[in-house]
């Protein structure tokens, strides 16, 4: 797979590595986790495992 510098956005507020000025995730990788007992192959099924709640 080639890097060609892959941008991640976030717009979850409450998210610890949303920069909300602009929209950004702050994390420079992201891991991808499947939801419990969900095998749809759509979009849904999976979620973002790399989310912390900002308190």
């Amino acid at each position: 797979m080639e890097n060609k510098q892959q941008q991640i956005n976030c717009t979850v507020e409450s998210c610890k590595y949303q920069n909300s000025k602009e929209s950004k995730c702050t994390l420079s990788a992201i891991n991808v986790a499947p939801t419990e007992n969900n095998k749809t192959t759509k979009p849904d099924e999976s979620m973002c495992a790399s989310y912390k709640y900002e308190q």
